[in-house]
């Protein structure tokens, strides 16, 4: 069983809900599938830790739940019905392409552990190593925080920067981060490279989308947490087929949030 570290390029590649569903009431085998051949494509040069969402959406088509009390509480149980569902079909698509898959729910309590840290790294590069894809959502049904705000944007955040990865890629369904001014003319102006994170708060529109809960302002939140550490975020569209590899070749607008608070700007060939 190998557990060393690799020569690859690590990424962190979140996955929001709305990227998932495409925008629809349903999570999209074709999105997973498109996920997973970019992943064959592009494995040769980078690995893959995958943040994904969706446990909700997911346990939403099969299930109707109701509320006896909270509706939080209702959302925690629709995760964890939709956890395993969400996991197979992730699975069932991967494996198909050749790809071995392996679920890592996580809480934010467990980034406050010094031991806790010390498992998580230790687990996911043997799982890396031996040639695993860890996909890691939140543990809903004791964990509330990204339910409520976060999309497990912010819990992407901290898993980049506890593995002090190459690169975070948060998949959203807007090409990156649009001007507010072009937001309320509706033109849509994307801003491409910012290394000032704080001047991004003043751009973005109070808009959350219709599966996420995190809208922009959490994804932001998320780059900074990565910024701390030195890397580098991509906020993109994954509603693009082959969105990732077309933004490594530079073939599409998206925002790139430099690291270290400057624009320097990371080599990913």
């Amino acid at each position: 069983m190998a557990t060393g570290k690799s020569d690859k390029k690590r990424i962190v590649l979140k996955i929001g809900s709305n990227t998932l569903t495409k925008g629809t009431d349903q999570i999209s085998r074709g999105k997973i599938e498109d996920i997973g051949r970019q992943i064959v494509a592009l494995q040769d040069i980078y690995e893959f830790v995958i943040v994904s969402s969706g446990a909700i959406a997911v346990a939403k088509q099969f299930v109707n739940l109701e509320s006896t009390g909270k509706e939080i509480n209702v959302k925690q149980a629709l995760a964890s019905i939709g956890q395993p569902h969400l996991m197979r079909i992730f699975q069932e698509s991967f494996r198909d392409l050749g790809l071995l898959t392996s679920q890592c729910l996580l809480s934010y309590s467990d980034f406050e552990r010094e031991q806790s840290k010390k498992n998580i790294v230790n687990t996911i590069n043997v799982l890396v190593a031996n040639n695993y894809i860890p996909i890691i959502n939140e543990n809903d049904t004791v964990a509330i925080d990204e339910i409520q705000f976060g999309d497990n944007d912010k819990l992407a955040g901290l898993t980049a920067a506890l593995l002090h990865v190459d690169l975070l890629v948060i998949a959203t369904n807007t090409d990156g981060i649009c001007t507010k001014e072009s937001v309320e003319n509706d033109t849509y102006q994307t801003i491409q490279e910012v290394a000032d994170i704080e001047s991004l708060e003043n751009e973005v529109a109070p808009l959350i989308s219709s599966h996420g809960t995190g809208g922009m302002k959490s994804k932001i939140e998320a780059a900074q947490i990565a910024q701390k550490e030195a890397i580098e975020t991509w906020i993109v569209n994954g509603l693009t087929d082959n969105f990732l590899i077309k933004a490594i070749e530079n073939k599409i607008s998206f925002t790139r949030i430099c690291r270290e608070n400057k624009k320097e700007k990371i080599n990913l060939k």
